[in-house]
């Protein structure tokens, strides 16, 4: 099959994380698998990417995700022949199925999060419709990330969609070898890898060192708008010893190896691919208790109330002090994620992609 994939960039972040995992396995598969980026800034995700042979075509390499000249760059894109377009993220979703009223090619989406801006705008709904009925498939990455969808469209409008979870190389990181610049910071280090977005909640993790004892140290992966925020944050409460903006890796399973600690903190989430991948760690895993990780945490990692910095200090502490209890975490999280393998998710895409054309 010619597939061709389309994301607003390969910045840090789950969906563009997936693109990285996704798109080679199918290109080993023997398809023909290529990406288009709206922003094409080179960033490591690019990189490894790239350095796949898979083809990468780039709109700007600014961040601009809403300019409507993209939707005449996607037809004559589209009108290339591809068996089928899979979209991630706003507005890619939005302008593909525009530019696919010029085309009439199978169209498939992926809702990455059990929650988006677009769903407090009432006025939008109408719009949402509209666009995912222009999809032969909805795939949604959880349970509760399909149950939302189908609150926000309705049950006639979300009868195309369905829910295949993310995978990850669950081998990769239970056998990474730790960072030695990250080792090097600290006795003890918790990391989260999440991108400094809205949806993340970065300052909880910032204000429970000051509940932790000096020798922890919290590793932030990431980068984004919310950089400056989380920098005057940390200065304010005299951490800058103590919190490390560690920007994008490429080393993500070394530097999860490296750590005592994994944590994923946010707002809401839909599968959240870095959770997985801490999870498979052999390190302990913590999350907030919210949509999309609670479903994934509740029965084998370490639940903390949203936004409480104090009780996700106490639970670090606790994992601390108990060795059996933080050996339990550990074997029951990676037990969990062997379910999660990225070669299901591929065949489950395949299925979805051979099902459309033969429709």
């Amino acid at each position: 099959m010619r597939i061709l994939h389309v994301i607003t960039s390969l910045e840090t972040g789950g969906a563009e994380k997936l693109m990285v995992d996704l798109l080679p396995r199918m290109k080993e598969l023997g398809h023909n698998v290529e990406i288009c980026l709206f922003d094409g800034i080179r960033t490591p995700f690019y990189e490894q990417l790239a350095s796949t042979g898979v083809k990468i075509h780039s709109f700007t390499d600014g961040e601009e995700f809403y300019n409507p000249l993209y939707i005449i760059r996607l037809i004559r894109l589209m009108r290339k022949g591809w068996d089928v377009v899979h979209t991630h993220n706003t507005s890619p979703e939005l302008f593909v199925a525009i530019a696919n009223l010029f085309v009439h090619t199978h169209l498939v989406t992926t809702e990455h999060s059990t929650s988006n801006r677009r769903r407090n705008w009432k006025w939008y709904t109408a719009i949402d419709r509209w666009m995912f009925n222009q999809y032969d498939s909805v795939i949604c990455i959880s349970d509760q990330s399909l149950l939302n969808h189908k609150k926000q469209v309705g049950e006639s409008c979300a009868k195309n969609a369905c829910v295949i979870y993310n995978g990850i190389d669950f081998n990769k990181y239970k056998n990474a070898p730790p960072a030695e610049d990250v080792r090097a910071l600290s006795k003890k280090i918790i990391t989260n890898v999440a991108g400094f977005r809205a949806p993340k909640d970065q300052p909880t993790l910032i204000r429970a060192l000051k509940h932790l004892p000096e020798e922890y140290h919290l590793c932030l992966v990431g980068d984004g708008e919310r950089r400056e925020e989380y920098e005057s944050l940390i200065r304010d409460l005299s951490l800058t010893d103590r919190v490390h903006l560690l920007g994008w890796r490429s080393d993500i399973p070394n530097v999860l190896a490296a750590s005592d600690y994994v944590v994923m903190c946010s707002h809401y989430e839909g599968l959240s691919l870095s959770s997985l991948e801490g999870m498979a760690s052999g390190k302990p895993f913590l999350a907030d208790d919210v949509d999309g990780l609670r479903e994934v945490v509740a029965d084998c990692g370490v639940l903390f109330r949203h936004e409480d910095d104090r009780e996700f200090a106490d639970a670090i502490l606790r994992l601390e002090k108990d060795e059996s209890y933080r050996n339990q975490i550990i074997e029951q999280c990676q037990a969990k994620t062997y379910g999660f393998d990225i070669s299901i998710m591929v065949d489950k895409y395949l299925e979805i992609y051979e099902k459309i054309q033969n429709s």
